[in-house]
């Protein structure tokens, strides 16, 4: 089974199309999030792949992204209604 980190992925992105197209994106990466913020549990590879995916969405000029990685994910406690993630021996992407 690959290795993967947990990251916190974020936009702040102006243009409407550009906004629904970096949606598109993350969700197809993302294990769960809100708005404009998700998290993605991700191999090297994967992460790769999603920055150049979000490359080819957003404008650097007016568009923000971040991909933070956080340390410390070995024990996830979840409160209120949440679900602790589950990492199966596969990991559908898409």
């Amino acid at each position: 089974m690959k290795q993967r980190q947990l990251y916190l992925a974020a936009y702040d992105i102006s243009c409407n199309r550009r906004l629904r197209k970096a949606l598109y994106v993350l969700r197809a990466y993302a294990s769960g999030g809100q708005k404009s913020v998700f998290e993605c549990f991700l191999t090297i590879t994967e992460k790769r792949q999603l920055l150049e995916d979000i490359a080819q969405v957003i404008d650097p000029e007016e568009d923000r992204f971040i991909l933070l990685r956080l340390a410390g994910a070995k024990q996830i406690r979840t409160l209120g209604k949440a679900v602790a993630p589950q990492d199966g021996s596969f990991y559908y992407v898409g």
